[in-house]
């Protein structure tokens, strides 16, 4: 209560806004102005507006089917012709997609001295794209892949490309009128659940060992390295400020419980319940960019 009443003080919100929303973003303006630079954890809810539709609704439940497990993955060809058959056709529509009003947001809010790290959950390298500077990927980027077995990489439009060459036949029926109607799903992802059983998939070019998107899979670990610097950008910052996130996935929530173990606010901005509710010093549960546009007016720059 009082970050918001001092907040009401501080002047007229810049951006017309309903009141209970206006006070929540006056809070959160004075939260950070008190204990800048931040880190920010963002997940899913940030992409939304760009296309890429999230994993979870509003009660923290799936929207859709679970993705593929690194063990499923792992397990053999037919689970890989699957994932690569999906993959494919959504690929497309994914790296189209663009940096939207909260990741430019973010990108000032860096600019202007207020954020210290962005912690990405999201895959789609959005954020960097946006021009965000000191960017985490936690759980990695789709725009490469990389092999299993030698660990060598390449870039996922070149295997875009090896797979189109592999299989003109699938990408030219996916790419027409059934490929239309296809879904898109979280991480690139489409929903095929037929018609791949010939599929042939691309080896890596150095050893033709498996290749698999450089990205942390459900079920696995994220490197420690990245762990490790996501826990120090938490220690160097004045609080944590969770951007469209559930925080379902421990991996993510991780973090949260960090920041409140060090004794520093924990802000959140999500649309839904999130598993550090109960924790959080203030949450606003408005749409991502809305509230950091509205934000980023009210916070000059230091």
């Amino acid at each position: 209560m009082t970050e918001a009443t001092d907040a009401a003080r501080a002047g007229t919100p810049a951006v017309a806004v309903p009141g209970a929303e206006a006070a929540g973003i006056a809070a959160l303006a004075t939260l950070i102005r008190r204990h800048a630079p931040v880190t920010v954890l963002c997940g899913a809810g940030c992409s939304t507006a760009s296309g890429i539709p999230d994993y979870r609704d509003e009660n923290g439940g799936w929207k859709q089917r679970q993705p593929m497990q690194f063990a499923e993955f792992m397990s053999g060809a037919g689970s890989q012709r699957r994932y690569w058959a999906r993959s494919m056709v959504g690929w497309t529509r994914f790296r189209a997609a663009e940096p939207n009003a909260a990741h430019r947001a973010l990108v000032s809010l860096e600019r202007n001295g207020y954020v210290h790290t962005l912690i990405a959950q999201n895959v789609d390298d959005l954020h960097r794209r946006a021009g965000q500077l000191n960017v985490i990927d936690l759980h990695g980027r789709l725009a490469e892949v990389v092999c299993t077995r030698c660990g060598g990489r390449e870039a996922r439009d070149a295997f875009q490309q090896r797979m189109v060459a592999l299989n003109p036949a699938y990408h030219r029926r996916m790419s027409g009128t059934s490929g239309a109607h296809v879904a898109t799903v979280a991480d690139g992802d489409a929903v095929v659940e037929s018609g791949y059983d010939d599929l042939a998939v691309a080896p890596c070019l150095d050893c033709a060992g498996v290749l698999k998107p450089d990205v942390v899979f459900f079920g696995e670990a994220v490197p420690a390295k990245r762990v490790e610097a996501a826990y120090a950008a938490v220690a160097a910052a004045g609080a944590l400020l969770v951007v469209g996130s559930s925080l379902m996935v421990y991996s993510g929530y991780r973090f949260a419980r960090a920041a409140r173990a060090q004794g520093k606010p924990l802000a959140i901005v999500n649309r839904g319940r999130t598993r550090a509710d109960d924790e959080a010093t203030l949450k606003i549960e408005q749409d991502c960019a809305t509230v950091l546009e509205a934000l980023l007016e009210r916070l000059p720059p230091r």
